[in-house]
């Protein structure tokens, strides 16, 4: 446990871009583990906090998916259709409703009963985003459309409904590149369904 002592002092912001999130500069001075205080400059990008949940049939041994373009790994090399687990952001309202907004959006099921698996960092250390991530089961009865998310908000997604040992095999041969999605698939074939 860390003492209650701040770690930084003459922490200065500066904004650098407030345009789809804010990017802003930050300028402080951090105390070192020997106690003396080292000045720092670091970039952070707010882009808010998330939600991602898995949706999974243990009867059927399988998993919902969703398959979208992301242009940062578009631009990082590859061709840009990420598969995922349904996510997104909080837009200032309870992890547990937002997630089971947006699964029925992305996926076009309504899920009712979520369970929260774990709170994580995704990249500490350039974004400031938090992500709740839960599972929560799910059967045909609860299709309530096809999905695909909402045309306003520029989402065009892919709903795939695979077995759980396609997932994890994707993950293995670099089909799922996506860290909240591994997490999650991994997470569920431990502890919730056999193989």
């Amino acid at each position: 446990m860390h003492n209650l002592v701040s770690p930084v002092r003459n922490l200065q912001q500066q904004l650098l871009s407030d345009d789809w999130y804010t990017l802003n500069k930050y300028t402080f001075e951090l105390r070192r583990r020997d106690g003396s205080w080292q000045q720092q400059s670091r970039e952070a990008y707010d882009r808010g906090n998330g939600a991602v949940v898995l949706l999974f049939n243990r009867e059927k041994k399988t998993v919902v998916l969703t398959r979208q373009f992301r242009l940062p790994a578009y631009i990082s090399g590859h061709d840009g259709f990420l598969i995922e687990a349904a996510a997104g952001l909080l837009d200032n309202t309870s992890p547990e409703k937002r997630i089971i907004a947006e699964a029925e959006e992305e996926t076009g099921f309504r899920i009712s009963q979520i369970e929260k698996v774990f709170t994580a960092f995704m990249s500490p250390g350039s974004v400031t985003e938090k992500l709740w991530f839960f599972i929560a089961e799910y059967t045909e009865a609860d299709r309530l459309s096809d999905g695909g998310g909402l045309e306003e908000e520029g989402e065009d997604i892919e709903v795939l409904e695979w077995p759980l040992n396609r997932a994890l095999e994707a993950i293995s041969t670099g089909e799922i590149m996506d860290a909240k999605t591994i997490m999650l698939l991994q997470h569920v074939a431990l502890t919730r369904m056999v193989r």
